[in-house]
């Protein structure tokens, strides 16, 4: 099923879905005792989205951004839970998604959506836009096959953090982009 979509569709990012060593490692960096909005993008078959949900709290709230409409069909046949929101849709559009989702803001955003395949400017779109819908303290954590991605999140972000997770084909680079205020100079 990812080998299809990833022939047909540029904006899939891989052709096997992220390994449980590499959702743990992602999922590590949230704190699910507590009530959070979580948003991810490009969740595709719901690999990490079944993840969160055994996790997080009853009173949580997980919304999916996937502009692949064969995934937005897996996730609605799949992803059964009154805490989830399904979005076709592209995560450049977060921060109406979130106002839709009657959200003023979320704790954590996960990505693998393939920022390298993605042009200049509709990247800065996205970043400048996620920094912007989380809450201070809010983590955007990112995941990626490769390194080039660190200084558009440091332009970006107040702090940004990178780990590695071998134990996933291919490997993974994971990023830990947090927002400390709300005051954000646009670096477009």
């Amino acid at each position: 099923m990812y080998l299809k979509n990833f022939i047909r569709d540029k904006n899939v990012a891989s052709i096997t879905p992220t390994s449980p060593f590499g959702v743990r490692k992602v999922c590590e960096k949230i704190d699910f005792k507590k009530r959070n909005v979580i948003i991810e993008f490009g969740p595709g078959s719901g690999v990490f989205s079944k993840y969160i949900l055994r996790k997080m709290t009853r009173d949580s709230k997980l919304i999916l951004i996937e502009l692949n409409k064969n995934f937005v069909t897996i996730l609605q046949n799949r992803v059964k839970d009154q805490r989830v929101g399904i979005f076709n849709d592209n995560a450049e559009n977060v921060l109406n998604i979130l106002e839709s989702a009657h959200e003023l803001g979320a704790d954590y955003i996960i990505s693998g959506i393939p920022f390298s395949f993605i042009p200049f400017s509709t990247k800065n779109s996205i970043l400048n836009n996620t920094y912007l819908a989380l809450r201070n303290g809010g983590k955007f954590l990112v995941y990626q096959h490769s390194n080039h991605l660190k200084d558009y999140l440091k332009r970006h972000f107040d702090m940004v953090r990178i780990e590695h997770e071998i134990r996933n084909i291919p490997p993974l680079c994971i990023y830990e982009a947090i927002k400390f205020s709300s005051s954000h100079v646009n670096h477009l």
